[in-house]
């Protein structure tokens, strides 16, 4: 792997189905190096899930060696116990990359559809028919806990770039004169 070249970890948290991707960018070429699920047994322990996440999430980092790791942020739902169960997934994911320094930016399901489709309301099906026409890949056989980790990835890509363009981003008017005062006037 090249000093350019720069990879990423994709995360779909789940309590069942845990979806991951791998993605290697290389000036502005996107390859997508890994994309698929853990499932984790109805039957197995929470202790036992949690574990299993624990060790597939490290087993990736060492493998495929990314710099960064972008993870779905759940949603927020009406049954505290999904909640729960979920937030407990996504806390092994995180706790298993920054146990080795892997730096770890969090996205909400809507800014990973916002993102990926444009439209922050998007379905699952619609985000992975536009990485699939995007990326040039037949992702038709794919869990789409596989399509949205690769969406969280390609959201971090889209989100870096965004801001190593060099263009400045702003929170408001007040910063926006704040930071330039010759504008003013």
């Amino acid at each position: 792997m090249s000093e350019s070249t720069r990879r990423i970890l994709g995360i779909d948290p789940g309590t069942n189905i845990l979806g991951f991707a791998v993605i290697e960018l290389d000036q502005r070429q996107v390859n997508v190096l890994e994309l698929g699920v853990l499932r984790l047994g109805a039957t197995e322990s929470p202790y036992t899930k949690l574990k299993r996440i624990y060790d597939r999430v490290q087993e990736l980092i060492h493998t495929f060696h990314p710099r960064e790791m972008a993870i779905e942020a759940p949603f927020y739902g009406n049954n505290v116990q999904s909640m729960l169960k979920l937030g407990r997934a996504q806390g092994v994911a995180i706790a298993a990359a920054i146990s080795i320094d892997l730096e770890v930016t969090e996205y909400s399901p809507k800014k990973v559809k916002q993102s990926v489709t444009g439209n922050g309301n998007a379905s699952k099906e619609q985000v992975a028919a536009m990485l699939a026409n995007q990326l040039k890949l037949d992702l038709s056989g794919q869990y789409l806990d596989a399509t949205d980790a690769l969406a969280v990835a390609m959201c971090h890509y889209y989100q870096n770039k965004l801001a190593g363009s060099g263009q400045k981003k702003y929170g408001g008017w007040g910063d926006f004169l704040k930071n330039n005062p010759d504008k003013i006037g």
